[in-house]
């Protein structure tokens, strides 16, 4: 059995799986008097020992359901760019900097002045959220807790390590966004040289799903996990959803639906977008992980369906005509894909007939969007080949689904579970399959697949050609 632990913003989620997809046992735990509160707009900071109650309920709750003494090994993902100070005994110095806390605007100007060369390499610019401006802030505003800092890291690292015994290792997924060199797994020379960060406050570099060490005796006792255990290295959120969604080997993508939309492929080369609309994590088995946010998605249905029965208006679409009705569904201004314009927003091509008619253009435009986000990949050199693998909440919706395999044209696989606590589960059974890759094959279920209704795919194909000619009168292209 495998154990996946998700540290989310607002919970902890617990998983134990097998080699052959069973999943023997789920939890979770909320997260109580995490959250630092009075600080300043844009700020988000969180105290880091919240995550370790958190995570002690969550496997207590589990203990009646599996032998947590059995677990071979376990891996931890946690939020990306959210960053701890430690001082020599592994003790948070101060709470933990958020992925969402946008207090470092200024420092990452100075990272991206300092990385030229780095973000030729990369293909993305550090932002904001980014951990390495995170780290830059601290030393420049606090100074004092950044000269007791011994060790800098990530949530995944902190919890992982607490389990090991030391906060010694770090994972190149989290580390993308704290400037780690992806194309050789180092710490590259400007961030101590241009920007004064010594390197020995950084963490050594693993990949995902590498074994680190096993569970200490401390939290064996606090955990109720044998000290057998294997500590494996783990990955971001949004990486262990892309492995919880069973996608496996170039060419193929996973999408997950939910208020955005989200997409993620693997490519043999790193793919580099001029815009700067996506940038690529590494595949733990080596080939490149392009991804890209929407700002559309499942919240126009919330927008204009609110407390509604959804699954009644899909029922009721079903039972109604084709409709030549144009929506791009942005229900927010601003886009970020597959386009960039910070004042864009949604228009129809005329007034609905009927609230079946709106939902069905809801449920069209997002998947006319997700057509566009794959032919910019494709543009831009990822294989985009592949079947796509889809999960959140627009994948639990039949009719969705059909009408987005019709309209991208290729096969819609949907797993039988989805939570980023499988896909680290998948990474901590990676060393007994050899690969990461198999790991996801084994431990991830296909729960259904759906293809293209050859029906509608014509009536489908013009409609897209017709919405993007609409977005392009706009200057959205």
């Amino acid at each position: 059995m495998y154990l996946g632990i998700d540290v989310g913003t607002g919970g902890v989620r617990c998983a134990v799986c097998t080699l052959g997809g069973q999943c023997v046992a789920t939890g979770s735990s909320a997260l109580r008097d995490a959250e630092v509160p009075n600080l300043p707009l844009g700020r988000h900071e969180q105290q880091p020992d919240a995550w370790w109650r958190a995570l002690c309920n969550c496997l207590r709750s589990m203990k009646g359901k599996a032998r947590l003494g059995d677990v071979v090994a376990l891996s931890v993902d946690s939020t990306s760019g959210t960053m701890l100070f430690l001082d020599g005994a592994g003790r948070p110095l101060r709470p933990a900097l958020m992925y969402n806390d946008s207090r470092s605007i200024e420092q990452s100007r100075r990272v991206n002045a300092a990385a030229g060369d780095f973000i030729a390499r990369h293909g993305y610019r550090f932002n904001a959220s980014f951990g390495l401006s995170k780290i830059l802030w601290v030393k420049e505003k606090e100074p004092n807790v950044f000269a007791k800092t011994v060790r800098i890291c990530h949530p995944a690292d902190y919890v992982a390590g607490r389990i090991r015994g030391d906060v010694s290792f770090t994972d190149t997924s989290n580390a993308l966004k704290t400037g780690c060199d992806l194309f050789d797994g180092t710490w590259p020379e400007f961030i101590s040289k241009d920007l004064g960060i010594p390197a020995e406050k950084l963490l050594r570099l693993v990949a995902p799903g590498t074994p680190t060490g096993t569970v200490c005796r401390g939290a064996s006792r606090d955990l109720g996990l044998s000290e057998k255990t294997v500590v494996v290295a783990g990955c971001t959120d949004g990486t262990a959803g892309f492995l919880a969604s069973g996608a496996a080997g170039e060419g193929r993508w996973a999408s997950v639906l939910g208020t955005t939309l989200v997409l993620r492929g693997i490519s043999k080369s790193i793919v580099k977008d001029p815009a700067g609309r996506i940038y690529c994590h590494r595949h733990p088995d080596g080939w490149w992980l392009p991804g890209a946010a929407c700002t559309v998605g499942g919240e126009c249905l919330m927008v204009h369906f609110p407390n509604r029965d959804l699954a009644a208006l899909d029922r009721l679409a079903l039972e109604s005509p084709l409709t030549d009705l144009i929506y791009y569904p942005l229900v927010r201004r601003g886009e970020r894909f597959p386009f960039v314009n910070p004042t864009a927003e949604g228009f129809m091509t005329r007034k609905p007939e009927s609230e079946v008619e709106l939902h069905m253009a809801c449920l069209e435009g997002v998947a006319f969007v997700e057509r566009w986000a794959m032919d910019v990949f494709g543009s831009l050199g990822a294989d985009v080949s592949g079947p796509v693998f889809t999960t959140g909440g627009g994948a639990r919706s039949g009719l969705w689904l059909s009408v987005r395999a019709s309209v991208l044209g290729r096969e819609l696989h949907v797993p039988e579970h989805s939570g980023c606590e499988f896909g680290a589960a998948a990474l901590a059974a990676a060393p007994d399959c050899g690969s990461v890759s198999e790991a996801c094959q084994r431990v991830v279920r296909i729960r259904h697949t759906i293809g293209p209704d050859p029906a509608i795919r014509k009536h489908y194909d013009d409609k897209y050609a017709e919405f993007r000619r609409e977005c392009a009168r706009r200057g959205y292209q």
